[in-house]
């Protein structure tokens, strides 16, 4: 009996080898040249094995696929249960590192095959530029309804777009023109500034005549215009249009003083009083939005009751606080104004005949020679004309530059602002 038990044993254990000798992990051919420098790719070779019933051996559960020994047995068959279970490890470890290393072979191939993704994973600028296309992509879906809603707008309010064009081209091309019969000096064309002056007026009583009902012109006189609905487009539209006209009001100003002889008004003098022009212009555009803003804030519907118009309160006062603010430092600018144009900016004295003799009788902007010399705080000559000239966009000397001028005052040249005053 003892016999037959070690038989038996000896027959299980040469078919433990055989099972697992079909899961020898060999080298495949086709990879063996391929994958030379990360070791041998190896394959796994499965086979079912028919499961004979043994003595001493139990097999586990088919579905899973696992064998299950029973390793109890003699003191005698230690060694070989040992070895047994050596090989079944081995064979496992293999097994195991090479399902391991197949992963990380593919692993590694992949950064290849597609680089882009680990930059558009890699950090904020592939976010942002990712966020950047899905906004030209809505853009480009929602371009035609843009234009379709844009040409309604445009039908719509055409009258009120065209006289804003019309204004606006109105306004560039007299102020152009006014600079340059101002550069022009003496030889400035009267003709041409009349012709300014008929084209401002006939422009500003055409508008004027056009809407006749909504009597704009008394936002000139700081009184609210008869719109009946006052909302906030029609405010705005109403205080674009008395800036553009007090614009034209106080550029006509300044085709008169150029229609003025030389011998009332000096080239000096000219520039003075042009310079004043635009600052009262200046300040006029600032205070005529004020009754226009105040009443619309101030406005409130009859179902807002006594909250609406309290708010409405609060907000015309900080309205009105903020304009003050604006305004002090504009006036402070035109009292500056004021005082150059009564007592003059010192830049120089009249020079001497040695003098302009020194220099060369030459003088360094006209190349001429001098008409009326003036003398600056560094000494250099030039003539009185030309300098001023210079003047109105520099505040050092020509030559040294030296700073004579604490400001340049660039409206002595005849130019309008072209900022629009909305608030």
């Amino acid at each position: 009996m003892k016999l037959r038990v070690q038989n038996d044993r000896s027959e299980y254990r040469r078919a433990l080898k055989l099972r697992e000798s079909p899961t020898v992990m060999q080298p495949n051919s086709s990879e063996r040249g391929d994958h030379a420098g990360n070791g041998l790719s190896l394959t796994l070779q499965t086979e079912l094995l028919t499961r004979t019933p043994v003595p001493g051996a139990v097999a586990a559960n088919p579905d899973s696929s696992e064998v299950r020994v029973n390793m109890s047995g003699a003191p005698g068959d230690s060694s070989g249960g040992a070895s047994s279970r050596r090989s079944r490890v081995n064979s496992h470890s293999h097994s195991h590192s090479h399902g391991h290393s197949r992963p990380q072979h593919h692993s590694n191939s992949e950064p290849e095959l597609d680089p882009t993704d680990s930059d558009l994973d890699s950090g904020e600028p592939s976010a942002s530029l990712s966020e950047l296309r899905c906004l030209f992509r809505w853009l480009q879906k929602s371009l035609p309804f843009l234009i379709i809603l844009c040409a309604k707008l445009v039908i719509q309010h055409a009258l009120g777009l065209a006289v804003g064009i019309g204004l606006f081209t109105t306004f560039l091309y007299v102020n152009k023109n006014i600079q340059t019969q101002v550069f022009l000096q003496d030889r400035h064309s009267k003709l041409q500034c009349l012709w300014l002056l008929l084209f401002l007026i006939s422009s500003t009583l055409l508008l004027y005549y056009t809407f006749v009902t909504e009597t704009l012109y008394h936002c000139l006189i700081f009184f609210t215009p008869t719109i009946e609905a006052l909302g906030f487009w029609e405010i705005l539209w109403a205080v674009g249009i008395t800036n553009f006209i007090i614009k034209f009001l106080f550029m006509g100003i300044k085709c008169l003083i150029l229609l003025l002889p030389s011998s009332l008004v000096t080239y000096r003098a000219q520039g003075r009083w042009l310079m004043l022009t635009e600052e009262l212009g200046q300040v006029h555009q600032a205070i005529a939005p004020l009754p226009l803003w105040f009443r619309y804030l101030v406005t409130y519907q009859e179902t807002d009751g006594a909250p609406g118009l309290t708010l409405g309160v609060l907000l015309a006062l900080v309205y009105l606080i903020l304009k003050l603010l604006g305004l002090y430092g504009q006036c402070a600018s035109f009292l500056k104004t004021v005082r150059i144009f009564l007592i003059g900016e010192h830049t120089g004295t009249a020079a001497t005949r040695s003098q302009c003799s020194e220099a060369g009788d030459v003088c360094p902007i006209c190349q001429g020679d001098y008409r009326e010399p003036r003398a600056l705080l560094c000494q250099h000559i030039f003539c009185d004309e030309c300098i001023a000239l210079w003047f109105n966009r520099e505040k050092s000397c020509p030559l040294c530059r030296t700073v004579i001028t604490e400001k340049v005052y660039k409206w002595r040249d005849g130019a309008t602002s072209p900022h629009l005053q909305i608030y």
